[in-house]
């Protein structure tokens, strides 16, 4: 079983991942959605827990050796980046979606100095819009970001796009194709169901209005 399977099937085990063709979820951006990711679960189950920071820690390690601190986006993000910093004996910071209205008024939490390589945790990219509004942040702050790194992906053209635009190089540890097909080898959705799981990937924005 490839890393990225083992991660989606470990996703799956604790329903940190619904799957309801039939009942859509809404997302806060009111698109209709056949699929709930919700990895905040994870931080529940130590022995996933564990086997998720390390996974996330090998592609730290492997993809962004160059990395002087990690920066978690908050809130989804923190706890990941923070684990994962301790592990790789990193320093750490994270970085709100705005700046704090009172006390210091920070909006990056923590110390960092100009020019440090960083690379960002997240737990989840979708459209990609909220993860690169943090790469702006950091930027702004003096800090190179080298690369993103998340759980999972729900692998948009729009988030692929904006990535390449914005010169962010992020790897996911598992993603919804994957999620898919193990989802059809373990039984847990029909041939009519999977193929309203692919038409959504393709048109997520206008699929179900």
């Amino acid at each position: 079983m490839t890393n990225e399977k083992a991660v989606a099937e470990k996703l799956l085990q604790i329903n940190a991942i619904k799957l309801s063709p039939q009942q859509p979820f809404t997302w806060a951006s009111g698109w209709k959605s056949p699929i709930y990711c919700d990895n905040r679960k994870v931080l529940s189950f130590p022995f996933i827990r564990d086997f998720i920071k390390s996974e996330m820690c090998n592609v730290i390690f492997q993809k962004f050796p160059d990395a002087d601190i990690l920066a978690g986006v908050a809130t989804a993000g923190i706890a990941w980046g923070a684990m994962a910093a301790d592990q790789l004996k990193l320093p750490y910071i994270y970085v709100r979606p705005k700046p704090k209205e009172h006390g210091l008024g920070n909006q990056i939490e923590g110390f960092y100095e100009q020019s440090q390589k960083v690379v960002v945790v997240e737990d989840l990219i979708s459209t990609g819009k909220s993860s690169l509004e943090v790469v702006e942040v950091l930027r702004k702050a003096g800090l190179e970001v080298v690369g993103m790194v998340s759980i999972f992906t729900y692998g948009f053209d729009v988030a692929d796009k904006a990535f390449a635009n914005a010169s962010v190089e992020y790897r996911s540890l598992t993603n919804y194709s994957t999620l898919i097909e193990l989802a059809i080898e373990k039984g847990i959705v029909s041939d009519t169901q999977q193929s309203t799981l692919l038409e959504w990937s393709k048109h997520p924005s206008t699929w179900g209005v």
